[in-house]
């Protein structure tokens, strides 16, 4: 599945969810139920990225967040996704610095990320992401790359949102994404990385 098709999959759920979220607004115990179950294996995935095994321990602390402060959230459901996973991550952030540790960093040289090829090896990356296996390997990029490939691929965010939750440009998210998916797609052992317009990566499908 391309990140695109990702992207829309995640996106087809945001009507249930926007109503999901403005009955739990209400006091609806149900619909926050219903919100949760389609945010939490996105968000899940994304931390897992950045702390590992500490993902759900992360990930409830987050949610303590969410509930206490879902009166505060306005927007649509695609909103609400990039406001939860903006809150997951400065969690993830807050848990990383009271273990005194980062993600671990590999640089990828230029020439590596600018092989040319035949064929676009993206999906292949991209229909991994959902492994452990493959989360590591994510966890291995460069933090930025990192970050952009999980907020794209795994939350399902368009470049625009992505951006705000990280609080850049989105063209830098964009160039991050592009090269973290082909620093990925190395990783994974697989040839012939095409050099796609890293500007596809930021449009919301």
């Amino acid at each position: 599945m391309s990140q695109g098709g990702r992207t829309r999959r995640a996106q087809a759920y945001d009507g249930e969810l926007g109503d999901a979220v403005t009955r739990a607004q209400e006091g609806d115990e149900a619909a926050f139920a219903v919100a949760y179950r389609l945010v939490q294996p996105g968000l899940l995935g994304y931390l897992r990225g950045i702390v590992g095994d500490d993902a759900e321990d992360v990930a409830a602390d987050a949610w303590l967040e969410i509930a206490r402060d879902l009166g505060r959230f306005k927007g649509d459901g695609a909103g609400f996704r990039g406001w939860t996973a903006t809150i997951g991550r400065h969690r993830a952030l807050d848990h990383l610095r009271r273990l005194k540790v980062r993600p671990r960093s590999t640089a990828l040289e230029q020439d590596v990320l600018d092989l040319p090829g035949t064929h676009s090896t993206h999906d292949q990356a991209l229909e991994a992401l959902s492994t452990e296996r493959a989360l590591e390997l994510v966890r291995s990029l460069p933090r930025d790359q990192a970050e952009a490939v999980l907020l794209r691929v795994v939350v399902g965010l368009d470049g625009p949102a992505a951006a705000r939750v990280l609080g850049k440009r989105p063209g830098a998210v964009r160039t991050a994404a592009h090269r973290g998916l082909k620093g990925l797609a190395r990783r994974l052992g697989a040839t012939g990385v095409t050099q796609e317009d890293p500007r596809t990566l930021g449009e919301s499908t």
